[in-house]
């Protein structure tokens, strides 16, 4: 089907059907918002019960349906209970995003094997877990959007995160990678990088130390994002305007990944 750029359904998701794992605060809460303004029925899964009740109602607010279902990516099983109570429930999934992250910061030299296994487990094979999942469902439907959250670490380093930032330069290329083997089934799979983004786990760390004053002088905006900047990332990836867009890790950063020197 020929895409009319100028025709106003370019980004309406509306007759979709989204999963956002990890997706019950921080970027992912926003990422579940945002599609589901733009017409999508949105499943938003997490660990905790109260997030997930919590978003589900704001999602429904929207007029939107859902589902009030847990989730956690270190166990396959409840993934697949979520799949399975998503086809039960939409009878099928078009897009699919994975939001789930946790770090830790250390000197990599002391870092303990438990928690860097952790990290990966959480960060990389959760979100190959739930890409193999859902996206066999997708490669039998014969269409789908697969949206993974890299980071600004899969390009730099950022310091005493080596963990971190290694699971996600994992993310970019198992983005990559998916994106080439789903491709001749109508299956894009993309990323997006997002920059930095105070949170509830984060804001004192960049509003009260050096850190934070480095992380502003790095970014050309001369700011932090705001949390629905990250929304439209998303819609657009998800919708009919990237119909051609596969393999991309698409940053979200205020210049940062361009940035060199700011004065």
């Amino acid at each position: 089907m020929r895409i009319n750029p100028s025709s106003s359904t370019l980004f309406d998701l509306s007759g979709q059907c989204a999963v956002v794992v990890g997706g019950t605060s921080g970027l992912g809460r926003e990422i579940a918002l945002g599609l589901a303004r733009a017409g999508a029925d949105v499943v938003a899964s997490a660990r905790r019960s109260d997030q997930v009740n919590e978003l589900a109602t704001a999602i429904e607010a929207e007029g939107r349906r859902t589902l009030r279902l847990t989730s956690d990516v270190v166990h396959r099983e409840t993934l697949e209970a979520l799949h399975t109570s998503v086809l039960q429930e939409f009878g099928k999934v078009d897009i699919l995003v994975n939001a789930a992250g946790i770090t830790a910061r250390l000197p990599t030299v002391d870092c303990p094997e438990e928690i860097w296994q952790r990290i990966f487990d959480t960060n990389l094979t959760g979100t190959l877990r739930a890409c193999q999942i859902f996206g066999q469902t997708m490669l039998a439907q014969g269409h789908g959007s697969i949206i993974n959250i890299a980071s600004l670490s899969s390009f730099v380093a950022f310091h005493e995160v080596a963990a971190y930032g290694a699971s996600k330069a994992g993310v970019a290329a198992l983005t990559r990678s998916l994106a080439v083997e789903f491709a001749p089934r109508n299956v894009r799979v993309n990323a997006i990088a997002p920059g930095i983004f105070p949170t509830a786990l984060n804001q004192e760390l960049l509003f009260t130390t050096e850190r934070g004053k480095e992380e502003i002088l790095r970014t050309p905006m001369a700011r932090f994002g705001r949390l629905e900047e990250v929304a439209g990332a998303a819609v657009f990836l998800a919708s009919r305007a990237a119909s051609f867009v596969t393999g991309e890790i698409l940053t979200v950063d205020g210049g940062y990944l361009a940035s060199g020197v700011n004065q």
